[in-house]
């Protein structure tokens, strides 16, 4: 059986922050990395413009293999995990092989989550969450006329745009009553949809499909109110959930990701996780919750390799809080923090400029003067900046009306000046 001293599953942001963290402390420990796609590392964020064509598939990789080289990584592609047996500090494979450890981190993202409507196993559908995936995709495009986006979150609403950009008639059905909901208010959501439905993309919210019927090589999709439509190409973009099926027998706490403490570690004492299969604090209610960003991938990857490598330096995890950015059409909207419905009501003041005629929105959300949530659609501020704000828990102080009125510029000199 081989073995490793460091081993991490998956190959994406978490997995790429720890590996660092590791070889900044450990220089010649041996790390194996293995991953379940047959390709270098990339960024799901990227997916999105692979379908579109704006990136080439040959040129998204996060790292090569000089890179792999030079840090003593032996990095195995194609490699699915099948089970972990910590009592033998090992893991199975797919294809029947092991491999021995001494630790283990859990990198494996999340799956994108199949909605339980009859007929769906029936017919030809999409989803969005691996390179292949994408390279599918954007091979079928050539031959859509009409497309059916189910879900109207960040990966719906990417694929809607690109969908529409080349040229394809796009429906996008959304449970919810507005698109974008984990992310924005109704009023900014609006905005949004003003600008997709500009472009020729048809948006039905509060609303859902209830049941779905081959039709030649498309589908028909019938919905709770009766209408139907048609399509030629079906994705399903209804969410996504931690892929942890490999754990079961493994004594490894899941409740909806692997549950694990301020140091990614899980209740088993050499065994990490970090990323969208994590299941970590929230910044602001204390709950461990799932945060699936990319900035917090990041960080608890860090957090995670600094302590399998026992680095000295390493720091607790502060928490998880929100941070998305989004592009459309041209346009963005950022998302930092909560909004005033997900914390405690004392103390908090909410305060938004709205000029419509611009498509320009602005909310900011303070909570005892410090910043919980700023949330805009063509509005100036640093989301990075905001971001440290909020988990720095920084008093604005006499700073509080500057900010209000002009969040960047304030923000970024209070960086200038405590930050160091």
């Amino acid at each position: 059986m081989q073995h490793t001293h460091y081993l991490i599953v998956g190959a994406s942001h978490a997995a790429l922050s720890a590996l660092h963290a590791i070889r900044l402390h450990d220089a010649e420990q041996e790390v194996t990395v293995l991953t379940r796609d047959d390709s270098l590392p990339y960024s799901p964020t990227v997916l999105p413009y692979v379908v579109s064509g704006r990136s080439q598939p040959a040129r998204v990789f996060l790292r090569d293999e000089a890179y792999f080289a030079e840090h003593k990584v032996n990095y195995l592609r194609g490699a699915r995990l099948q089970k972990v047996n910590p009592g033998q500090n090992a893991v199975e494979l797919a294809d029947g092989s092991q491999i021995g450890f001494d630790k283990l981190l859990l990198a494996t993202g999340a799956a994108p989550l199949l909605p339980p409507i009859p007929g769906l196993a029936g017919v030809r559908f999409h989803v969005l969450r691996t390179l292949a995936d994408a390279v599918a995709l954007r091979e079928a495009l050539p031959q859509v006329r009409r497309a059916l986006v189910l879900g109207g979150g960040l990966i719906g609403m990417h694929a809607a745009e690109n969908l529409a950009k080349g040229g394809v008639g796009v429906s996008v059905v959304e449970l919810q009553t507005h698109v974008l909901s984990g992310y924005f208010d109704a009023e900014a959501s609006t905005m949004i949809e003003q600008v997709f439905a500009a472009n020729g993309v048809h948006l039905l919210t509060g609303a859902s499909v209830a049941k779905l019927e081959a039709e030649g090589e498309g589908c028909r999709a019938t919905l709770a109110d009766g209408s139907t439509l048609d399509a030629d190409l079906l994705l399903v973009a209804a969410g996504v959930a931690p892929v942890t099926d490999f754990l079961e027998g493994s004594g490894v706490a899941v409740e909806r990701g692997v549950l694990v403490d301020e140091r990614m570690r899980t209740n088993v004492a050499n065994i990490w996780a970090a990323g969208d299969v994590a299941q970590a604090r929230g910044f602001f209610t204390r709950d461990r919750i799932i945060n699936g960003i990319l900035p917090d991938a990041v960080d608890q990857g860090r957090i995670a390799g600094m302590a399998m490598a026992e680095d000295p330096g390493s720091l607790g995890y502060a928490g998880g809080v929100p941070l998305n950015t989004y592009s459309f059409f041209g346009q963005q909207a950022v998302s930092v923090g909560v909004h005033e419905s997900a914390i405690d009501p004392a103390g908090v003041e909410v305060q938004k400029q709205t000029d419509a005629a611009h498509q320009r929105y602005l909310k900011i959300v303070l909570r005892d003067n410090r910043l919980a949530g700023i949330f805009g659609v063509n509005a100036a501020f640093d989301p990075g900046i905001m971001w440290e704000l909020i988990l720095r828990a920084t008093d604005l102080g006499e700073e509080k009306l500057a900010f209000l009125r002009s969040p960047q510029q304030t923000a970024r000199a209070l960086m200038s000046k405590n930050w160091r």
